[in-house]
This record gives C-alpha cells, structure tokens and sequence, in this order.
C-alpha cells in the first residue's frame, strides 16, 4: 500500500491509555453515530469522543487514496485527544484503511473497523438471495469482496449489490423519512424485492437510520441487518484485552462528545437531537484545529 500522508512515524508515542480515556469514534458524518449509540447502549460507562468529517462527507464518490488520507488524519485525532481505543464507524473508510493503521499503531492503540454484516444475512436467508446497500468505494474494497468469497459463494447464496450516492445526504439533513428519500428507496429497493431478496444488508452507518422508512414501505419483506451490535462487542473485548474497561460512569463529562470538521455543529444539532437516545448525554462543537 502507498504511503499515507499526512501520518509520519510515531516518534512521539501517547503514554497508554487508562480506563477513564474515551473510545474514539470517526466516521465521515453523523452517520457513524448509529454505531455510538450501540457502543453507549452496550457500554454505558464509558465516554465517547466521536469526530465527524463533515467538511468531506460523504467519501463514498471519493476516491480510494483520498478516503485513505482523510481516514488517517482523523484517527490520528482521536490519538491525540488520549482516547483509548478508536472505532472506525464507516464502512467505505474501513475498507481502505485498517490494516495500515493497525500495522501504523500497533497493540497499544487498537482499532476497531466494520465489514458489512453479510454473514448474519447468509446464515438466516431462505430465498438463497441478499442484497447489501453500501457506496461504491465499500464494494471495492477487500473487505467485502473475502465476506463473499468465505460465506456466500459456498453457501451458493447470491449477492445483490446495491449503490446509492443520494441516501447519505439525505441522512445529513435529518430528511430520512422525507418523500424525496422515500421515492429513492422505492427506485433501488423494488428490484431487490422483485429478485426474492428476503434480507438486505445495510452497508453504510448512515443507513441504520433509514430503517424505520424501509420498514414502513417493505414492512415483512426485507429483513434489515447491520453491524452496528457486532461492533459493540468487539470494542468491548478490546477494552477487556488491554484491561481499560471502565467500570465507573462518569457524571462530569458528557457521555457522548461531538466534533465536526465542516463548522456545522449549530446546523446538525437538532438533527442530532432526534437521533440520539434521551438517556444519553450529549454536546457537539465544532473543530476548532485547522481540517484542510
């Protein structure tokens, strides 16, 4: 893999994190907060910093070593705020991306990353036919492309793969449950039905929040899956691995933290606001440090 600017060797290492640190949680926009909040849920006694690029979202059009720098540099934040494990919570930046960071952080920094939840779909289909909604970068990245290979080629089930550029904004702008977003479903999701899909994947971290529209137009014909739960466990057993579990809840701090990069924390927050759980504590501000 090509180098990956603007990381440069960790001369200057963080001291390890203890279990009072924050896990760290990037995604190009405020749909990785879908994976947040079943971080909260699953862990409710840690806090949360959650960096949202939303000076680039989305990076599903962009391209693969572009996705790969911004990536970094956001993860590089994260270690720098001290946070002791970072999630990566969007599917097209896992899939360009993790092993460099892994190899470039090592064990003292772990990173957590998504794979569509195509194995779940395998396991529990009838019809032998699922479809997976993802951006296109996410279908050209390895990390699908082995989901496929290792469960559903053997398992003779076939894979729908389906792309749309115009869901994420949609979710951007809080209009997820407007007309305009529900024609768009209507568009690429009637084939899916049409070719006896009976689950379909949900690829993207913006998409979990879409589910209550497709539930409404397709009510028992799609059965919607996500990795949005998986991803709670494994950030738990890392936290166990490297004996940084909290075990205290915080009162001090908000539970759930928010930086974006685009200076739209005014514009998102009521946005934010219907997505998030009541329970949980939140605020958002936007990055003071420079993003371009």
């Amino acid at each position: 893999m090509s180098a990956i600017l603007p990381l440069s060797p960790l001369t200057d290492r963080m001291p390890h994190a203890d279990a009072s640190a924050p896990i760290g949680i990037f995604d190009s926009g405020i749909g990785g907060l879908s994976v947040a909040l079943e971080i909260a849920r699953y862990l409710p006694n840690e806090r949360i910093v959650y960096f949202a690029d939303t000076a680039h979202v989305p990076y599903g059009p962009r391209k693969d070593q572009e996705i790969r720098e911004l990536t970094a540099k956001a993860i590089e934040w994260l270690y720098r705020q001290g946070c002791k494990v970072a999630v990566v919570a969007c599917n097209t930046a896992s899939a360009f991306s993790l092993d460099y960071l892994r190899e470039h952080y090592g064990e003292k920094f772990p990173i957590v990353g998504l794979v569509p939840a195509l194995k779940p779909a395998v396991l529990q289909t009838q019809s032998k036919v699922v479809a997976v909604l993802a951006t296109p970068a996410t279908f050209r990245g390895q990390l699908i492309k082995e989901v496929m290979h290792k469960f559903a080629e053997p398992a003779g089930v076939d894979v729908i793969n389906v792309t749309c550029l115009d869901l994420v904004p949609f979710v951007e702008a809080g209009q997820q449950n407007s007309p305009e977003c529900h024609a768009t479903l209507r568009e690429i999701l009637d084939p899916v039905v049409r070719q006896h899909a009976d689950y379909l994947v949900l690829g993207c971290t913006h998409y979990p929040f879409l589910k209550a529209a497709i539930q409404h137009l397709y009510t028992d014909q799609l059965t919607l899956v996500d990795s949005g739960c998986a991803v709670a466990r494994q950030t738990a057993r890392m936290l166990i691995k490297h004996q940084v579990l909290s075990n205290q809840k915080s009162t001090q701090h908000p539970q759930l933290k928010c930086f974006v990069s685009g200076q739209n924390a005014e514009e998102l927050k009521p946005i934010i606001k219907r997505l998030i759980d009541a329970e949980i504590s939140w605020s958002i501000e936007n990055l003071v440090d420079k993003w371009d």
